[in-house]
């Protein structure tokens, strides 16, 4: 089984990009033959700044390998060190109609925050349909918002095999995460483009900062107890602590006139996050030094990627009678 996934270097990294992403993608490079690359390319359509385009894009491959990706059990790699990836996508695009793209949500949730639109945000799922079946992908894991861009790539290897009558192109499946919304300090899901995030790697001070910005509601605990269920700190608070402690808080939080409040919690969530992350944060600040290892393994990565990529476009050049390449 093919499993691939992508990650935008668009921002630091986030407890959200962790428990929606990157832990899944750590579990997974045990269950298949796993592809994750730096989707540099999909990062143009709102990110034009070459310096911080390269140290983003540092900053997730040393996060990863920090965290535990294992490029002996998983390739991993440079969307942008495999460059056929264009060229599929546009045999993908010449047979793709043009309401299966002004269909995508994606599209119209971004432009409706005010980014603003070019052709590459327009075609994006495009691009992101090429990435998927260059590589011949079994499995996709993704959060519940690229669902429709998975679709996408299904729909658009059924119109390439019918077109050119051939069965090159693999359909792909979804795999969601189990972990739940990761709210962010404000509430709303946590993400880059709303600014409500705590770094994965964030420490001292600034950790502190992030967490203790997590907006939690005015209820007075020695007058009234706490709810659990509809607490931003808790919810957090939850990803880290077993079943034990969640239950020794939730109780406190319901019963316990004597608590002193949020602060409490939020205390904890600096405290697990140190924990969790402690380690992995010395490997990323050592990876993110000059002479790491970290472009080698990209390189290795991107030199397996561009062989199955080159014999996947081989193929569809065949079906389609461009022929193949010349050198």
């Amino acid at each position: 089984m093919r499993i691939l996934s992508g990650v935008q270097p668009s921002g630091e990294l986030h407890l959200g990009n962790y428990f929606g992403a990157i832990q899944q993608h750590l579990a997974l490079q045990d269950q298949g033959d796993a592809f994750y690359f730096i989707a540099d390319y999909h990062s143009l359509t709102s990110l034009h700044d070459a310096k911080r385009l390269q140290h983003l894009t540092r900053e997730v491959a040393a996060a990863y390998l920090a965290l535990g990706l294992d490029p002996e059990r998983a390739t991993f790699f440079r969307q942008s060190d495999v460059p056929e990836v264009h060229e599929l996508t546009w045999m993908l695009e010449c047979v793709t109609g043009m309401g299966l793209l002004q269909r995508a949500t994606s599209y119209k949730d971004k432009v409706a925050r005010g980014l603003k639109p070019n052709v590459g945000l327009f075609t994006y799922p495009a691009l992101m349909a090429a990435d998927i079946l260059i590589y011949r992908s079994n499995l996709v894991p993704v959060g519940a918002d690229q669902v429709q861009h998975i679709e996408i790539a299904q729909d658009m290897a059924a119109s390439f095999n019918h077109a050119f009558n051939t069965d090159v192109l693999l359909r792909p499946e979804f795999r969601l995460s189990k972990t739940p919304k990761v709210p962010g300090v404000d509430g709303q899901k946590m993400s880059k483009s709303y600014g409500n995030t705590i770094p994965i790697f964030a420490k001292g001070k600034a950790l502190k900062k992030a967490v203790n910005q997590v907006v939690t509601d005015s209820k007075d605990p020695k007058t009234e107890p706490l709810d659990p269920e509809t607490c931003n700190a808790f919810a957090i608070f939850a990803l880290f602590a077993d079943e034990a402690e969640q239950a020794e808080l939730a109780q406190r939080y319901r019963e316990d006139r004597t608590f002193p409040g949020y602060g409490v919690t939020k205390k904890r969530i600096v405290e697990l996050m140190n924990e969790h992350f402690g380690p992995a944060r010395e490997r990323f600040e050592a990876l993110m030094q000059p002479g790491s290892e970290l472009e080698g393994v990209l390189r290795a990565g991107a030199a397996r990627a561009r062989e199955v990529a080159q014999e996947t476009v081989a193929h569809c050049r065949e079906a389609t009678g461009l022929g193949p390449m010349l050198g």
